[in-house]
């Protein structure tokens, strides 16, 4: 009896007169109206991202019509005279260029945070991560201006003497030949590289510093060396984030325009040469647009767009999966 007297006194009180959203019961009405707004908040984002991408969709439909998904994806010319239009060279370039730099940027970014969370004093710590971070900091357009005038120049200095090794090593020796100009896809990676550095290392140093320090002096205690303990206890404790941070990076590299546009040579032909100038989709909207004077050739700039977004969003996609997939796997093996 008191048992039902106590429910029905919970059940008749002021709190079943609070608003109820999706299950919850709230204490204040402010907490109600955060919620809302949060929510809001997270929708707008969303309608804002679709109405961007149905916008530029529309804007396509012209080059969409003409050329259609597929013959667009594979064609190689780009003759803006006899208004035909194909994709796959920058398609190719924006890749290439990427991977050159994940290539680069992924290595070194995992050295820096390694050293900053295990090697580094602590006195020397901060400058470091502040100088790292700093990079991020610097206009993309800076970056490219210092590629072509001071980082082109030395690199043709160099440049002969990757093709007169690298270019005979059988099999990838095709990659490193061509003229020693300074400027093409394999400056365009370097700089990239150097771009997208801050953003891997701060976020693996983030998570490599809140590494349980249990799990370090355990494993230092058993005789582990700093790179046993870095390679097979920190890394794996934070693989899941490492991977997003990496995404990150990547997703930062293939929408990149002016940096790329400085040094990559802007050139609309396909060369198996790493030395060659190419081009990359936001090179050719950037270098284009204001010469798009009738409407199928700005129509096909705006489809480069539309695919510069689609590929971002297989890219963050494969992400998300992955990680999921790392998730379950560490959930099977705990």
């Amino acid at each position: 009896m008191n048992g039902s007297s106590s429910a029905i006194t919970v059940g008749s009180g002021p709190a079943s007169q609070e608003p109820k959203v999706a299950g919850r019961q709230w204490r204040l009405p402010v907490d109600f109206l955060f919620h809302q707004l949060t929510v809001f908040a997270a929708f707008l984002a969303a309608a804002a991202l679709f109405a961007t991408v149905i916008a530029i969709a529309y804007d396509s439909r012209i080059s969409i019509r003409a050329f259609g998904l597929w013959r667009f994806l594979i064609s190689s010319e780009w003759n803006p005279v006899t208004q035909t239009f194909g994709a796959f060279p920058f398609i190719v370039g924006t890749l290439v260029s990427s991977a050159i730099a994940m290539i680069l940027a992924v290595p070194v970014s995992f050295g820096v945070a390694v050293f900053i969370a295990e090697i580094a004093p602590g006195w020397i710590k901060r400058p470091v991560a502040g100088a790292i971070e700093l990079l991020a900091a610097i206009p993309s357009i800076v970056y490219g201006l210092w590629g072509l005038l001071v980082f082109a120049p030395v690199f043709s200095q160099i440049e002969p003497w990757i093709s007169q090794y690298l270019g005979a090593i059988p099999g990838i020796g095709l990659l490193f030949q061509g003229p020693p100009v300074g400027i093409g896809m394999l400056t365009a990676g370097i700089v990239l590289a150097i771009m997208i550095l801050p953003y891997i290392s701060s976020i693996m140093r983030d998570v490599f510093i809140a590494v349980p320090p249990a799990l370090r002096e355990s494993a230092y205690a058993m005789g582990a060396t700093t790179w046993e303990v870095a390679w097979n206890i920190v890394l794996p404790y934070t693989r899941s984030a490492v991977i997003g941070g990496v995404f990150l990076g990547l997703g930062r590299a293939l929408g990149e325009t002016m940096a790329v546009t400085f040094v990559i040579g802007n050139s609309n032909a396909l060369s198996a040469s790493l030395l060659m100038p190419g081009a990359t989709i936001p090179s050719v909207l950037a270098n284009e647009f204001t010469e798009a004077t009738t409407p199928l050739y700005l129509s096909s700039l705006i489809y480069l767009g539309l695919l510069l977004i689609a590929v971002t969003l297989v890219v963050q996609v494969l992400a998300v999966l992955l990680v999921r997939r790392l998730g379950r796997r560490e959930g099977t093996a705990t």
